[in-house]
């Protein structure tokens, strides 16, 4: 799978933030078994890039392309197709099920899109720190060990891009480090892109490429 940006330009952003953007108003491929780092600060649109990317927002002028296919052409349907088989995330605002178990957060989703065994969610959360969290609500969690179900969660499906939106603000220096060294493996053994927005450059990051937003 390919994506790509053909002038993409938020409707919402003023025109003198766009003028030295490395991304916005570009034509840009991004392929499988690559790593794209997107580096601006905040009110920049990293959000709504990643949002723009996973189809959950259109207020965009330009296209953005999964292939060949314009995916503001896509119903509800063909997106769930494309995200259940091609594109994982890993949302700022996380969008867990907080009444539900850490568990329950990653199994559902690993059901949904199988793509490892049972015994991976508990060896991913043990690498994490979080082992000890698995049967207890996601509400009880702190926002860091939060993130880090929430990175556990999106390795649990198939994907040739995984989103990142700056999925590392509550966690100490070595967990991410640690996480961000489970993506990269996770993405490798796929053969997947990883695409990651941040306010800053994120220097144990592989990226091939970075581009100041």
């Amino acid at each position: 799978m390919q994506i790509s940006l053909q002038q993409v330009v938020p409707v919402f952003l003023e025109e003198g933030k766009t003028a030295s953007s490395q991304l916005w108003n570009q034509t840009l491929s991004f392929t499988k078994g690559e790593n794209i780092h997107i580096v601006a600060p905040s009110g920049s649109g990293k959000t709504s890039f990643i949002h723009f990317l996973y189809g959950l927002r259109k207020d965009y002028t330009g296209k953005i392309l999964y292939d060949d296919n314009d995916i503001k052409n896509f119903d509800a349907e063909k997106f769930s197709t494309w995200r259940q088989q091609y594109i994982s995330i890993i949302f700022q605002d996380l969008r867990l099920f907080t009444e539900q178990t850490v568990w329950q957060n990653l199994e559902i989703k690993r059901l949904l899109s199988p793509y490892h065994k049972e015994s991976r969610i508990t060896a991913m959360a043990k690498r994490l720190g979080i082992e000890n969290k698995l049967n207890k609500l996601c509400n009880t969690c702190s926002y860091g060990e939060q993130q880090r179900i929430a990175i556990i969660r999106s390795l649990q499906q198939p994907f040739d891009f995984l989103l990142l939106d700056e999925p590392f603000s509550h966690l100490d220096e070595n967990n991410r480090q640690i996480a961000m060294q489970l993506m990269e493996e996770e993405a490798a053994e796929r053969k997947a892109a990883i695409i990651l927005t941040d306010l800053k450059k994120i220097e144990y990051f592989s990226f091939e490429r970075v581009l100041y937003l």
